[in-house]
């Protein structure tokens, strides 16, 4: 085996086998599981796919195990610490329902908003947090999850309301100097952040418009169901010590991210003021939580109740009886053992995203729609293209965003266009389209936060659906593209 056989380069046709071999797989898995395909069944599929990228490579193209191995070790890192972020984003979910902090929101949520600009002010709010603190997860983590309640109780499908909420997440999140998808796509397309930001409001403002509209013409004509949200005022009344002074815990978690403290730390300072309050204000759910029948009869909250109620609230299933079925379900949690799952698919399709990078395959997809390219239309869509198609294939946000930047940039330079348009053009589809993928960590991560399919909110995040054509419409268009001389 000599070094060229070591090194070549999988053709166009054999690297389409992998991915179409994915897509055949998933549709059948789809067809069969039904809503239980994310439970395990994709992540086999993805794994199977993975079994048939290495098979052709180490067979036909003579990749040696070592490579493919690396490969997967660097993209595996890579995912490490939103695997931790995705645990400690179910301790928050389940500490912040027990303490009362959402229930609280959910109230006054209810008892504030109108359903006439529910959806609008959704996306508004979203953005504007999101804008503020950097980040889309902790948006749609803390926030998000009660606007899905509030719009519940307002007779709002989750679809729509989960669509509305990472419209505005990912809104803030893509303009925001905190974000570090933001700071990536600048920093990897080589250009200044500001100047980066300032050039994405052409395609971002008026998708984000558009979307706004479409969701307060949605909510003018939608009829709320008073009946329903009343009900749910009632019971949440009676269930949880409902207190102003639970506000403090989300007031204090945006003055973290506000001050740039780690998102890990946040999270896990968030989860612990909420663990405290949960004793202070919710102590007989708590106490029914722990489940312990030799206290029973104890008045009060004993240590032993408190400690297995709270660890439970964080790693577990609760169950709190309202006597409102809907409401039941909507304020059930799954701790950090409801991530699991995420967890699972994040590393499948890390794994069939390294060995299609260090076999060669996705390179060589590229390259093929590189020959295609004749203009500027072509050279956008095609990045806007291959931005959507890293995030299927690779299932990470950030991995997509890297590998499109570097892939395009000699390119764009060698057309002469500024560096500026190749950073927008990446982020108006490697970070926008990555939540909108179910097997991606975006996507399945919300999803199992606001407890609401990918499929289910899909067709409803206007935004995100918007932003990778507005990219190509204002390409087609030419206004404020300009060639560079190049000497």
């Amino acid at each position: 085996m000599n070094y060229t056989q070591e090194e070549k380069q999988p053709s166009g046709l054999v690297s389409l086998v992998p991915f179409l071999f994915l897509l055949v797989t998933l549709s059948v898995v789809i067809r069969i599981f039904g809503t239980d395909a994310l439970s395990g069944a994709s992540q086999v599929a993805l794994c199977a796919a993975s079994g048939v990228t290495v098979a052709l490579s180490m067979i036909f193209y003579k990749t040696s195990w070592h490579k493919l191995e690396t490969a997967i070790v660097d993209k595996l890192s890579s995912v490490t610490t939103s695997v931790i972020i995705l645990l400690l984003i179910g301790a928050v979910a389940g500490t912040w329902m027990v303490s009362g902090i959402v229930p609280t929101m959910i109230y006054y949520g209810i008892k504030i908003l109108s359903p006439e600009i529910f959806l609008a002010a959704t996306c508004a709010i979203c953005a504007t947090i999101s804008l503020m603190t950097g980040s889309s997860w902790t948006t749609i983590a803390t926030v998000g999850v009660a606007l899905v309640g509030i719009g519940t109780a307002l007779g709002f499908s989750p679809g729509w309301t989960a669509g509305a909420i990472i419209s505005g997440a990912y809104f803030g999140d893509k303009i925001s100097p905190l974000s570090d998808t933001t700071v990536l796509a600048s920093s990897s397309g080589g250009t200044p952040l500001f100047s980066h930001i300032k050039y994405m409001l052409i395609t971002t403002v008026p998708s984000i418009v558009i979307s706004l509209v479409i969701f307060l013409i949605a909510s003018i004509f939608h009829e709320s169901s008073e009946n329903l949200s009343s009900d749910f005022v009632e019971d949440l009344h009676q269930t949880f010590d409902l207190s102003p002074w639970l506000m403090l815990v989300p007031v204090m978690t945006g003055v973290l991210i506000v001050k740039r403290v780690p998102a890990i730390i946040t999270l896990f300072l968030a989860s612990l003021m909420a663990a405290v309050f949960a004793l202070v204000f919710q102590p007989d759910l708590v106490k029914g939580i722990a489940d312990m029948p030799q206290y029973a009869q104890t008045p009060g909250l004993s240590f032993a109740e408190a400690f297995k109620g709270i660890i439970t609230t964080y790693y577990g299933h609760t169950a709190i009886d309202t006597g409102n079925e809907a409401l039941n379900s909507l304020i059930a949690t799954r701790g950090m053992t409801g991530m699991l799952n995420t967890v699972f698919l994040i590393l499948s399709a890390v794994i069939f995203g390294g060995v299609m990078s260090g076999s060669g395959m996705i390179q060589s997809l590229t390259h093929v729609l590189i020959r295609f390219i004749r203009g500027r239309v072509a050279l956008v869509s095609s990045t806007v293209g291959t931005g959507i198609f890293a995030n299927m294939v690779t299932g990470d946000q950030y991995i997509s965003i890297l590998m499109t930047s570097n892939l395009y940039r000699k390119l764009y330079e060698s057309h002469g266009y500024e560096n500026r348009l190749l950073s927008r053009s990446v982020e108006d589809s490697a970070t926008i389209i990555s939540v909108l993928i179910p097997w991606n960590s975006c996507g399945m991560t919300q999803a199992t936060v606001l407890n609401v399919p990918t499929i289910e909110y899909l067709p409803y995040s206007f935004f995100n659906l918007l932003s990778p054509l507005m990219s190509i419409l204002v390409a087609a268009t030419g206004y404020r593209i300009y060639h560079k001389i190049v000497k």
